[in-house]
């Protein structure tokens, strides 16, 4: 409840300041994402990911399998085994198999961070790029077309060209048939 109450206040907050600059009001929009996917860095930077995956990946399946060879060790043993011996062995199979979720669910969390860590230049050049573009063409408000799944930009009346404006700023050409809007 108090989430609508912000955001009804910031409404009413931006109908107010909308009303006493109407006349000064030019608003944009872009899709970070479509400008990013088209600067050159992001093929090295999708070689770069996919090496790294596939590092963790290898590391994963060669832990895997050494807890698979263990476990089947035992099996074959546990009928010779003394009941402590067992229920050592069963301690510490599950200790493995804990430390290899742990390994798992570390290398997903590796994976975001180097995502972040590689994609962060990018996403501050395209950033630095569009807030430039918005100084040097007098726009006041910029919006993101999207964030993540979620329009953020629901209507606009004309075809606004902030994106072709950035991608020239960055010193690429918008397709020829857009791969993901504008």
């Amino acid at each position: 409840m108090m989430k609508v109450k912000v955001i009804l206040s910031a409404i009413a907050l931006f109908c107010v300041g909308f009303v006493a600059q109407a006349q000064d009001l030019k608003i944009g929009y872009t899709n970070v994402e479509f400008i990013m996917d088209l600067m050159p860095e992001m093929e090295q930077i999708g070689a770069d990911l996919q090496d790294y995956q596939t590092q963790l990946q290898t590391n994963i399946q060669t832990k895997g399998a050494d807890f698979q060879r263990q476990v089947q060790s035992y099996q074959q043993a546990m009928q010779t085994m003394t009941e402590d011996a067992r229920a050592a062995k069963e301690q510490e199979l599950r200790k493995l198999d804990e430390d290899l979720q742990k390994y798992q669910n570390d290398a997903q969390i590796s994976y975001q961070r180097k995502l972040g860590e590689l994609l962060e230049p990018v996403q501050t050049k395209v950033i630095n790029a569009i807030n430039a573009v918005a100084a040097e063409n007098n726009y006041t408000h910029v919006f993101a077309e999207t964030a993540g799944q979620a329009p953020i930009l629901l209507y606009t009346k004309e075809e606004d060209k902030f994106t072709e404006l950035v991608l020239a700023k960055l010193g690429l050409q918008m397709p020829t048939t857009p791969t993901g809007g504008q």
